[in-house]
């Protein structure tokens, strides 16, 4: 049992062929898919039929070999064992960018603008994938789903629009396993979001939290994720470590707090990373977020999202951090990725290793029957 459930990471490789599969649709400069109204006709990824579950000697691209979402195991299904989600920012905002380099990853539905109306066409992309793929799962940064506007009354009323539709495509059955706030990105956030030396920023921020936790609590998602992209430093000899540190448990505290007030069930997670893009951030890893929790009396209110790829770059083991995380009674998600040995950042791959996906799952299972 343990092999197969190790082989289901491997199973969510079909996404690659979904993507190329898309890539023979028309291109954003053709007519041939695109109404005068500017919205899409017809399928996103024409011609891929919902996928499913034909067993491992399938010689079928386009099926599940070892995820079997139905099947039984240890008296839960195995969708509910790995409630797989779709990465909006991954699968419809990544361009394939590295450092050094140009995008190389274009959907044939984009039209180079960020407007509403291409907002609302990758969301309906994304719903006809999550679909495609049988998942009933979704995961986004506000600002990957809908622009920033000119005032922070404009960028939450583009949000609120986009929302709305995403809501009407969920339907009954499928819902946000997380929603964040994108606090990195922005030139503001240069010296950080809750860390950063500057009051305007801080509000600002505080701000942007807020109403991403309305709109993920409006979707009925089940957890919301906190990851300090810029929450560190570059160097000490200009940080006052402890001052930002304190910055960072009352900006926690204050959206705790604000979760109770509007009723949101969800299960507050920070997703805990070394560096990149600072040279150290406070998270850095499972064990010093649980320190920082402990340490400001947050342990009750917030627990861990570990992802892999973040784990060995500070230099743990992906089952490490799930390990202690899960001792400490902290374990909350897990970003099931991988990165490269032999590069120097996150590069948010496919878990391939079957060993550490094993050990993954057994304290997972510890996790619940505990």
């Amino acid at each position: 049992m343990a092999r197969k459930i190790s082989y289901i990471f491997l199973c969510m490789n079909v996404i690659p062929l979904l993507a190329a599969a898309a890539s023979q649709a028309c291109s954003a400069q053709s007519d041939a898919k695109c109404s005068q109204t500017g919205e899409w006709n017809g399928e996103f990824f024409p011609g891929i039929p919902k996928i499913k579950y034909e067993g491992p000697y399938t010689k079928n691209k386009f099926a599940y070999k070892w995820y079997n979402a139905e099947e039984v195991i240890l008296g839960k299904k195995m969708k509910d064992w790995l409630r797989f989600s779709v990465a909006f920012w991954h699968t419809f905002r990544g361009t394939g960018v590295d450092p050094f380099g140009a995008p190389t990853k274009f959907w044939p539905w984009e039209d180079g603008t960020n407007s509403i109306a291409m907002a609302k066409r990758r969301m309906r992309a994304n719903f006809e994938f999550i679909n495609k793929l049988g998942v009933d799962r979704w995961c986004f940064h506000d600002r990957d789903i809908a622009p920033e506007g000119k005032t922070l009354q404009e960028t939450n009323s583009n949000l609120d629009e986009v929302v709305k539709l995403a809501k009407a495509l969920q339907g009954n059955n499928i819902r946000p396993l997380w929603g964040t706030a994108q606090l990195f990105m922005h030139p503001r956030y240069m010296h950080g979001a809750a860390t950063s030396s500057e009051l305007g920023v801080y509000v600002y921020a505080a701000a942007q939290v807020k109403k991403a936790m309305e709109v993920t609590h409006y979707l009925g998602g089940e957890n919301y994720v906190f990851w300090g992209g810029r929450e560190g430093y570059q160097t000490l000899l200009n940080t006052d470590m402890e001052f930002e540190l304190d910055h960072l448990a009352k900006f926690l505290e204050a959206a705790a707090a604000y979760k109770r007030k509007i009723g949101f069930t969800g299960t507050l997670l920070i997703e805990p990373k070394p560096q990149e893009p600072t040279k150290h951030q406070y998270d850095w890893d499972a064990a010093t977020t649980t320190n920082f929790l402990r340490k400001y009396g947050l342990i009750g209110d917030f627990k861990l999202n570990i992802e892999c790829n973040h784990a060995t770059l500070s230099g743990d083991s992906c089952h490490h951090d799930v390990e202690t995380a899960r001792i400490n009674g902290l374990l909350g998600n897990i970003d099931a990725n991988s990165g490269d040995a032999q590069t120097g950042w996150d590069t948010d791959q496919f878990l391939t290793d079957t060993r550490e996906a094993t050990m993954i799952m057994l304290s997972v299972i510890k996790n619940v029957c505990d």
